[in-house]
């Protein structure tokens, strides 16, 4: 299984919202949708994204501020802008505001998903492609936890319930989070399918003897802890 790309688009009108929203998951992208400026800082402020698309016309607060305001918190993610104008002026601010390319509407879809594609192969500027906590290591691209020289190999549901975890440790995270960002807003999930997948790596976690545990706090969420802590 590979790497889900993330990608957060910030666009506030919903019918190409809710084509793009299509179109990303028909090509295997895992996808959040907002529909302002300001949802757009606080969604990329909490988020793991690998791109952000932002639209430069939005209510709230338009594109370009909120890249600024998003460049400020030192997220490096690449940043595509979404503009409906011509002007020249608007692609040079939305690139000296921090973007890293930008594509004027109407634009086609393969032209889109290529330009995706094209930041994608930036580099990886995830910081990294592991995650590690306590005496385990979570390896992003092969999905596989390892801990005191032993692998598991994790689903991919698992591996997104322990990336989620691993991404804010000792944090609780509430079972509507999970469902939200791994089964989707409009999931008809049963709150069970959170919990089974916890079951299952904690199951994983004591094959490997690991000093990690996944305490439960009732009716609130999950967080992820040392077992001595």
């Amino acid at each position: 299984e590979r790497f889900i790309m993330r990608i957060l688009l910030a666009e506030d009108e919903k019918s190409l919202s809710n084509a793009l929203i299509s179109i990303f998951k028909h090509n295997n992208y895992s996808i959040d949708a907002v529909y302002n400026g300001i949802e757009a800082i606080e969604y990329a402020k909490n988020g793991v994204y690998d791109i952000i698309i932002l639209d430069v016309m939005m209510p709230l607060l338009d594109g370009i501020s909120a890249l600024k305001e998003i460049r400020k918190l030192n997220i490096t993610t690449p940043v595509l802008i979404l503009t409906a104008k011509t002007e020249t002026e608007d692609k040079i601010l939305g690139l000296d505001s921090g973007a890293d390319d930008y594509l004027t509407k109407p634009f086609v879809v393969p032209e889109l998903l290529a330009r995706v594609r094209a930041l994608s192969r930036r580099g990886n500027y995830q910081p990294d492609n592991t995650l590690t906590f306590g005496d385990i290591v979570l390896d992003r691209t092969t999905y596989q936890l390892s801990c005191n020289n032993q692998v598991v190999n994790l689903k991919n549901k698992e591996f997104q319930v322990l990336e989620l975890l691993m991404l804010q440790p000792k944090s609780v995270i509430s079972t509507e989070r999970f469902i939200e960002k791994i089964w989707g807003y409009d999931c008809e999930s049963e709150i069970n399918v959170v919990w089974t997948h916890i079951s299952f790596l904690r199951r994983k976690l004591t094959s490997l003897n690991s000093n990690v545990q996944i305490k439960a706090s009732r009716n609130i969420g999950y967080t992820l802890e040392l077992k001595n802590d």
